[in-house]
């Protein structure tokens, strides 16, 4: 992978003609270094974030051995990868081929779910193995996400009891709980609210949990979207934890994905035409810019020119390739208003779901990756708080299973 100090320097040079993906490994790397130091559990990163392979090695470099993946194609991918690496299929509705080859070709063993149908497919699939930690999923509120993920999944509060004593029955070795406050949490109780909702189903299930996994959510920083700070998430997380009636041993895990790459990736992109305030680029909804259109989010962006521009700051619109309507981003993004067809814009904080959700549509979404030592958006880790202190004496429960319903 070629490398530059920085993304400017692609303006002493003829750019390619598609967009250049901005690698920065370093900024994985610390983001991994404070999730490790930090989260009193097992960080178990989401592949679906972007499973580029400068990041899987920046994250295994860096102390994450543990990885959340949501196909059979993840699942190889990290196996192939990194052989004995721990992988969790927290997908709660799968194939039973992706069951079936995740479990005897990659030795899978953890796998969520939601429903007892999806139970009874995991257990037939893996020829009733005795050696499965299996995962029930919670629905819970996404209040305080900008993404909110409480339609498509999860058990409810009031089927929930029933599912996790089904589940418990059938379970040999550990049981689990988990959620997902939705992407990009801006409020660090949500975990906490989530929590306490999972912790009132297992009491009323009567069951022993082994394993709350509180998922993904985490945030990164974002016009507009300024997160609390991320101990903070840790310290709401650790305090719903000790509150919660499972194993006197239970285990904690998250699956951040966003929050560990959103820092270190960025598009540059060229301006193709100017339309007043719209700019129309080589990239867009069906390249990396898919949250920009599809979500509506500003992300920040700048002009990268040889010498500066003087011009003052204007709100533009964002226009791809394609030929489809929607292929647009209402920003505002925030550029030069001498802004013209030929300069080159950097969009940043797409490390996370960029690159990962490009199509080949019209054509176009082919990028070059190109590796940066500069570190130019504002982090949620620029200012590393002290570590979690140990996590305090939990509730004491009995370790035995309880006496099957």
């Amino acid at each position: 992978m070629d490398s530059v100090l920085s993304p400017l320097d692609l303006t002493a040079r003829e750019a390619p003609e598609g967009p250049v993906a901005i690698a920065r490994p370093h900024r994985v790397a610390a983001a991994a270094t404070w999730f490790r130091e930090n989260f009193p559990g097992e960080t178990f990163y989401a592949v679906k974030a972007n499973p580029s392979e400068w990041v899987l090695d920046a994250l295994w470099a860096n102390g994450i051995k543990s990885f959340d993946v949501a196909s059979d194609n993840e699942a190889a991918l990290i196996a192939k990868k990194f052989p004995g690496a721990q992988i969790a299929f927290m997908h709660p509705v799968k194939s039973r081929r992706a069951i079936g080859r995740a479990f005897h070709d990659f030795g899978v063993k953890t796998f969520a779910l939601d429903s007892e149908d999806e139970l009874n497919k995991i257990l037939t699939e893996t020829g009733f193995a005795k050696d499965l930690t299996l995962v029930v999923r919670f629905a819970v509120s996404g209040d305080g996400a900008a993404y909110p993920l409480a339609r498509k999944f999860g058990v409810t509060a009031e089927e929930a009891p029933a599912l996790l004593r089904k589940t418990r029955q059938v379970s040999e070795e550990m049981l689990g709980v988990s959620f997902h406050v939705g992407s990009q949490c801006m409020r660090t109780e949500a975990f906490r609210s989530a929590m306490d909702m999972v912790n009132r189903a297992i009491v009323e299930a009567g069951v022993l949990v082994d394993i709350v996994d509180v998922g993904g959510g985490f945030p990164a920083v974002y016009p507009g979207m300024t997160p609390p700070p991320m101990i903070e998430y840790v310290n709401a997380i650790k305090t719903g934890f000790e509150d919660m009636f499972v194993a006197q041993n239970a285990k904690l895990w998250a699956e951040p994905g966003r929050a560990l790459v959103a820092e270190a990736g960025s598009t540059v992109t060229r301006v193709e035409l100017r339309k007043g305030d719209a700019l129309y680029l080589n990239d867009g909804a069906f390249g990396t810019l898919f949250d920009a259109t599809h979500l509506n989010w500003a992300f920040p962006a700048k002009l990268l020119r040889k010498q500066p521009s003087r011009a003052k700051l204007a709100p533009f619109r964002l226009y791809g390739p394609t030929c489809d309507s929607m292929d647009a981003a209402a920003g505002p993004f925030m550029l030069p208003a001498d802004i013209q067809e030929g300069d080159l814009i950097e969009i940043g904080s797409l490390g996370a779901y960029g690159t990962a959700m490009g199509t080949r549509f019209n054509g176009f979404g082919e990028t070059v990756t190109i590796e940066s030592k500069d570190a130019p958006w504002p982090s949620m880790y620029g200012h590393a708080s002290a570590p979690v202190v140990a996590m305090a004496k939990r509730k004491r429960v009995n370790t035995k299973k309880p006496k099957q319903i």
